[in-house]
């Protein structure tokens, strides 16, 4: 059995993985909340029988999360508990970008999709909202905007008269009161951006892509925007998998 996990800044979630690459248990909970008794309790909850774990692996943009994950973990299972940007990606990816600076969970999203013969766009409403792009196996770079959540938080936050809302999908692009006007600001100014960055990334590159959406927010706005797009919720615990088959 493996632990493979997705170490955000905001959720961290962890996935107890059979031989045949199944799913046999999930835990999600919020990053910041961790400490070592309440990892104790979740982990007591999630009933592993730790003898069984022969690896684990980590995509981490919180190194001090992992670190305290590690050592929880340390103290349950003799064996090397690997971040992914321990391990020799090469044989995976070609990454043309700056490595020390790209995140691991980019990365192993790109790596879920190697060996294809397409291009892709990988669109990740995260914390951050992230476009990588993947062009024949090469990780090329990508761009990096405000998360909408976050983005939305914050608004709400340093303006007095703003009131905290949900996003949802809106008809209307004229809001006639406060809050639909800022659901159709984030709403269809998010739209635009999506649109507008695949737009130049295809001129910049004059390529052709296929565009993944993950995360939070791919929900809403999947079929809002005008470049077809394709959901996939997997593609990070998908990518894990194949970056364990690397730890020997």
């Amino acid at each position: 059995m493996y632990i493979l996990g997705d170490i955000g800044n905001t959720e961290t979630k962890i996935f107890l993985v059979s031989l045949n690459n199944k799913i046999t248990k999930k835990l999600t909970f919020s990053t910041k909340d961790i400490n070592q008794i309440k990892l104790e309790k979740l982990f007591i909850n999630f009933k592993i029988d730790y003898k069984k774990i022969n690896k684990v692996l980590f995509c981490s943009v919180v190194p001090k999360s992992f670190n305290m994950i590690k050592k929880f973990l340390s103290k349950k299972i003799k064996i090397r508990c690997f971040e992914v940007k321990d391990l020799n990606l090469k044989s995976l990816i070609k990454i043309k970008a700056n490595y020390k600076q790209v995140g691991s969970d980019r990365l192993t999203n790109a790596i879920s999709l190697t060996n294809s013969q397409n291009n892709f766009i990988i669109l990740d409403f995260g914390t951050a909202t992230t476009f990588d792009v993947l062009i024949k196996n090469t990780y090329s770079g990508g761009i990096i905007a405000p998360g909408v959540k976050l983005s939305l938080n914050t608004l709400s936050d340093r303006a007095t008269l703003i009131p905290k809302i949900d996003l949802k999908k809106i008809k209307n692009v004229i809001g006639n009161d406060t809050i639909s006007a800022v659901r159709s600001g984030f709403f269809w100014g998010y739209a635009g951006l999506i649109d507008n960055i695949i737009y130049l990334i295809k001129k910049e590159t004059g390529k052709s892509f296929k565009v993944i959406i993950t995360g939070g927010f791919s929900n809403l706005f999947k079929k809002s925007i005008k470049t077809k797009v394709y959901q996939n919720k997997e593609i990070t615990i998908n990518g894990l998998i194949r970056i364990s088959k690397l730890i020997k």
